[in-house]
């Protein structure tokens, strides 16, 4: 569905937690693990608890304003135990969050994939996202 509308496939990929002892150390390690992952040119949405609260209609819609810029990539970075390092942060060109509740990343990661297909199925006019 998502080549129907312009998106390219989906590529989940996932770090390892750091093993450093300290919790900053170990979000610096992850940070620039995650970011060794991004392709040149991508857009980046970092999720995090004070991140932007979007409708799943607004989620879409920023979606489809990135490709219609001809961005390449968009990458959506989920920090570990410990978040975020502020240096992917500052990387991010947007941050947004599910809510303000601490969740384990794996939670977030299947709530994140199931808007992504509602987005697709929004951008395609499919009554999927009004259920």
């Amino acid at each position: 569905m998502g080549r129907a509308v312009g998106l390219a496939p989906l590529d989940l990929r996932e770090i390892d937690e750091g093993r450093a002892r300290r919790p900053d150390d170990r979000k610096i390690d992850e940070a620039l693990r995650i970011a060794a992952l991004l392709p040149e040119g991508s857009a980046v949405w970092a999720l995090d608890e004070s991140g932007a609260h979007l409708t799943s209609e607004e989620f879409a819609r920023d979606i489809a304003k990135l490709r219609d810029q001809g961005t390449p990539t968009l990458g959506f970075a989920i920090g570990g135990a410990d978040g975020l390092d502020e240096s992917l942060r500052q990387r991010a060109n947007r941050t947004i969050t599910f809510g303000a509740m601490t969740l384990p990343h794996q939670l977030i990661r299947v709530l994140l994939l199931e808007q992504i297909y509602r987005a697709t199925t929004i951008l395609s006019g499919h009554p999927y996202h009004r259920g």
